[in-house]
């Protein structure tokens, strides 16, 4: 399983999200600007990646410069680049306090950091699937999961999707629902294309029909990802999360979020506080570059929803469910 994100020969390399599924390529990034770019056009992304892409990005930037400050300068447009993942700035954060011991322990952090993240992804989606084995006694399981939280959106194997391959291997699950996932279509380009190349039955749906695919009994379970989570328990996630876990109340289904701790944000009280970034009005108004509003139409276009924690059956960690 090739890392989404890693250092080879002195520069980070990503698989390039924007490019699947038509085509599966990598992507050398030499300087910070060239990074910053990456995480901006979701070339690179998913809150864990963007951890190690703070983390290797500091270590670009203390192998470019002698000066500290320049360094530090860096670092801090880098963890501004996205600003509702919260494990962008941590990664940013980890990797420059070892900056007073030189590039190579900057760069050794990183590749700690790396390591450790696909670790804990293993650690919290087999967690999470012994979790939903408890609170789902049906087999095999039907699951249905939003946006990409698979190997892309992390280092390596994924959360929400690291369930998937838990209980795949297990020999419990049945299908897995992906919703499209407006507007960039993650779960329709990215999603299927893991559970394709993984050998996992699946249906692509709108995000529209989630909430007519339980009505149908058609899910088991919903599982997600997290860009930030509070210490109350409140998660940010891609838009249309919100309202997936209000249908999944409504039918009686658990509905579980699956993260390393590293976006657990002990600063943060409630999700009420979770600056949520809003993308370009073009990605609503046109499609493949043809109108479909009318010229000057308002839009209204947040990147992420935050769901309230009563309505979260469990987040889990890889030290197992969180306690608000």
């Amino acid at each position: 399983m090739r890392r989404t994100i890693d250092w080879v020969n002195g520069a980070v390399e990503i698989i390039d999200q924007v490019a699947l599924p038509g085509e599966y390529r990598t992507v050398r990034l030499t300087t910070v600007d060239e990074l910053i770019d990456a995480i901006r056009r979701l070339a690179v992304r998913g809150a864990p990646a963007l951890g190690g892409a703070g983390a290797l990005g500091t270590a670009l930037a203390a192998f470019a410069h002698d000066d500290p400050a320049a360094v530090r300068a860096d670092a801090e447009r880098l963890a501004g680049a996205r600003p509702t993942a919260v494990n962008l700035s941590w990664g940013v954060s980890r990797a420059l306090a070892r900056l007073g011991d030189g590039p190579d322990a900057v760069l050794a952090e990183a590749l700690a950091l790396l390591d450790e993240d696909e670790r804990l992804n293993r650690e919290a989606s087999a967690r999470a699937a012994e979790l939903i084995l408890e609170k789902c006694p049906r087999r095999p399981l039907r699951l249905l999961t939003h946006c990409n939280a698979g190997r892309l959106a992390t280092v390596g194997w994924g959360t929400a999707l690291g369930v998937v391959w838990h209980l795949q291997a297990a020999g419990h699950l049945e299908y897995v629902l992906a919703d499209e996932t407006r507007p960039l279509l993650q779960g329709a380009r990215l999603t299927a294309w893991e559970l394709a190349e993984a050998g996992v039955p699946h249906r692509v749906l709108p995000d529209a029909a989630a909430a007519a695919a339980m009505a149908r009994g058609m899910v088991d379970c919903v599982v997600v990802g997290a860009d930030r989570i509070a210490v109350n328990g409140d998660v940010a996630n891609k838009i249309g999360t919100y309202g997936l876990a209000i249908a999944a109340a409504r039918h009686r289904l658990p509905f579980v979020v699956v993260a390393p701790s590293s976006t657990v944000d002990q600063d943060l009280a409630s999700g009420e506080s979770i600056v949520i970034e809003e993308r370009s009005p073009e990605e609503i108004t046109t499609f493949s570059g043809i109108p479909v509003a009318p010229p000057g139409t308002n839009v209204f276009n947040p990147a992420f929803d935050v769901t309230p924690a009563e309505l979260i059956t469990a987040v889990v960690t890889e030290k197992g469910p969180m306690a608000p």
